[in-house]
Order: structure tokens, then C-alpha cells, then sequence
């Protein structure tokens, strides 16, 4: 039997873990259907009995790797930590997740956690302050996974042996709490001066 006539050994769930643990192999940029059809055995029209296009397939990825977030659980700044930590744990998983929330693929399930740590909080604006939070955790989560990988190419230029990272935790939690700003309105407006 072809490869691609073989198409019950392999289900939804086996083809996303199998692209996952190409991910951490070889990177987003050579993510490709064809490499990971290779990886299992079968023709790369096989992958779409399971996924339509493989923007699919990677909002498919991008909701296993925010899934281990746990809502109710933690503080904003927590909270946010968490998703920067779901997204480090794959090569390139912020980049992923980055490139699927632009174009409003897979769940939201990243901001529900922050809209509930922020509505916890007792935040007013707690959607647009998740959202925004979101914004930079990607954003910064991508930069350092592109810092960390250019310097392991020595992309970077340096005089002598530093850590590209060091320092950015700092940031990183600085931003969030700057985002999260005063939770809470105000409990009377303040006065007009006369």
C-alpha cells in the first residue's frame, strides 16, 4: 500500500505532534508540509485529509503550545510570564503563535487567560488591556527568540562573550506592569477647579 493511500495511521492529533517535534527540529522556516509529511511516511497530500492549508495546521500548533496555560491561577504579571514561557518552549514558538494571532487564526485561549487575571485584579478594560498586554508579550517573546537564535548563528556583533538576553526579564516585566497600569477607575471622578 502507497504512502498516500495509508491515510489511517496517522490522525489530526498525530500530524500536529509530529510538525510540534519538527518545530523544535528545524524551525519555523523550514516547517513545511513536505517535511513533515516526509517525517511521517506519507505523501504530502495526505496532510490535508487532516488540515485544510497549512496556515490551519499552524493555528493548530500555536493553540497546543499557549494550551498549558492555566486560567485563574495567577496575577497579570504571572500570568504573562506563563504565556512568555509556553511560547520559549518551542523553537520559534512565538513566531508561530505571533503569526497565527495576526491573522485571527486558532482560539484566543492566551488573552482569556490575561483578561481573567486582569478582571481578578479588578481592572477596568480588561479585553483591551489583555489584548495589549498580549501585543508586547509576543512581540518581546519574538525578539529574544530572534536574538537567542542569531547569536547561536554569531549573527550578532560583539566585542567579546555577552548574554543577549540578559537584562530583558527586566524588561519584559516592566512592560507588563506599565500595561497593567492602575487596575482599577478611580471611585469618584476627581473635582473640576473652579
Amino acid at each position: 500500500m502507497s504512502p498516500e493511500t495509508n491515510q489511517a495511521r496517522h490522525d489530526r492529533d498525530s500530524v500536529a505532534r509530529s510538525a510540534l517535534a519538527l518545530l523544535d527540529e528545524v524551525g519555523l522556516a523550514d516547517l513545511s508540509m513536505r517535511r513533515i509529511a516526509a517525517r511521517l511516511e506519507v505523501q504530502p497530500s495526505a496532510l490535508y485529509w487532516h488540515f485544510s492549508s497549512k496556515q490551519e495546521l499552524l493555528a493548530e500548533l500555536a493553540d497546543r503550545i499557549t494550551s498549558s496555560i492555566r486560567p485563574g491561577t495567577a496575577d497579570v504579571l504571572t500570568t504573562a510570564r506563563s504565556i512568555r514561557d509556553a511560547l520559549f518552549a518551542y523553537r520559534d514558538g512565538a513566531e508561530l503563535v505571533l503569526s497565527t494571532y495576526a491573522l485571527q487564526l486558532g482560539s484566543s485561549h492566551a488573552q482569556s487567560v490575561l483578561a481573567e487575571a486582569l478582571q481578578a485584579s479588578g481592572a477596568t478594560e480588561a479585553a483591551d488591556r489583555a489584548a495589549a498586554i498580549l501585543h508586547f508579550v509576543l512581540g518581546h517573546a519574538t525578539l529574544v527568540q530572534q536574538r537567542m537564535h542569531a547569536d547561536s548563528h554569531g549573527a550578532l556583533p560583539r566585542a567579546d562573550e555577552i548574554d543577549v538576553t540578559a537584562g530583558l526579564d527586566r524588561v519584559f516585566d516592566l512592560g507588563v506592569t506599565a500595561l497593567s497600569g492602575a487596575l482599577t477607575a478611580p471611585a469618584t471622578p476627581p473635582r473640576a477647579r473652579a
